[in-house]
C-alpha cells in the first residue's frame, strides 16, 4: 500500500468493513465518526496545507491529533465531552489501523495513549408544569409548522422520547385508539413503546389529519417532506426556542452529531 494511499483506503475499510459490515454500529455512531474525521480533514487542510487525499497515515501522528483536540476546545468552543467523543473516534480507527498497519505500531501507540480529559456531571435538570406549558404556547398554531412544532413539543414532553428518537418517527409509529402508543428506536438499538395522554392522542390525531408534504413518512417533516435533522433545533436564529424541554445533558449530546 503506497504512503499516499493508506490513509483513504484504511478509512474506508474502517468505516465499510469494521464498523458497519462487521460491528453493526448505528447510523448515529457512523454519523458521529464521519463528523470527527471531516473535522479533522479541515484542521489538516488549515494546519499542514494539505487536502484529506494527500494526507498519509504518518501525518495523524500524537502532537497533530492533540492540537486537533486542543483547537476544538480553544477555536471552536467545544466542551470536553465532545472532545472525548472525537478522541474515542480517533482511538478506534487507530486501533483498527495497529493491525492493518503494524509498520507505524510506534505512532499508533503513541496516539491511543492519548488519555480522554475529566469533566463534571451536570445534575439533570426538569422543567415544571408551568415552564412546560410556557413553552407548549410558544409556536404559532395557526401555521403548519406551528402545528408541527407544537404537536412535536408535546409528545416530546409527555413521552421523554430523545431528539433522535423523535425525528426517526413515521406516520406509523403511532398507534391510536385502545392502548394508544408511540414506537421508537431507541439509543442502543433498543425497541420501547410509550404510553399516550388523552391529550398526546388529541394532538396526534390533528397532527395525523394534516396533508402529507410531498408523500412524507417521517411523523414530523420539514417544509419539503423530508426527515428533520438534530442541527435544525438548535439554530439559535430560529422563530422559537423549540426545544427548551431538554436537559442541558441531553442538549449537549444531539448537538455533538449535528
Amino acid at each position: 500500500m503506497s504512503a499516499s494511499k493508506d490513509l483513504a483506503v484504511l478509512i474506508e475499510r474502517w468505516f465499510t468493513d469494521r464498523l458497519m459490515r462487521h460491528r453493526g454500529v448505528s447510523s448515529n455512531t457512523i454519523a458521529s465518526y464521519r463528523d470527527t474525521f471531516r473535522l479533522l480533514f479541515a484542521f489538516a487542510q488549515t494546519r499542514l496545507g494539505r487536502s484529506p487525499t494527500q494526507l498519509t497515515l504518518r501525518d495523524l501522528d500524537a502532537p497533530f491529533i492533540g492540537a486537533f483536540l486542543e483547537d476544538l476546545e480553544t477555536l471552536r468552543s467545544a466542551s470536553v465531552r465532545t472532545r472525548n467523543l472525537r478522541l474515542t473516534a480517533i482511538r478506534s480507527f487507530f486501533r483498527y489501523a495497529s493491525f492493518e498497519e503494524p509498520a507505524h505500531s510506534a505512532q499508533i501507540q503513541r496516539v491511543l495513549a492519548i488519555p480522554s480529559k475529566r469533566c463534571d456531571k451536570r445534575q439533570l435538570q426538569f422543567l415544571t408544569r408551568p415552564e412546560i406549558e410556557a413553552i407548549l404556547a410558544c409556536p404559532d398554531r395557526s401555521t403548519w409548522l406551528g402545528r408541527r412544532d407544537h404537536t412535536l413539543l408535546l409528545l416530546a414532553a409527555q413521552t421523554g422520547l430523545r431528539v433522535s428518537e423523535v425525528i426517526d418517527l413515521n406516520r406509523d409509529s403511532v398507534m391510536l385508539g385502545h392502548g394508544a402508543h408511540v414506537r421508537c428506536v431507541g439509543k442502543g438499538r433498543k425497541e420501547r413503546s410509550t404510553p399516550l395522554t388523552k391529550v398526546a392522542q388529541q394532538a396526534l390525531r390533528g397532527w395525523l389529519n394534516e396533508p402529507r408534504k410531498r408523500g412524507a413518512t417521517a411523523l414530523f417533516p420539514n417544509m419539503h417532506g423530508g426527515r428533520l435533522s438534530a442541527e435544525r433545533f438548535y439554530n439559535p436564529r430560529r422563530r422559537h426556542s423549540t426545544l427548551g424541554y431538554l436537559s442541558p445533558v441531553e442538549f449537549e449530546e444531539q448537538a455533538m452529531l449535528a
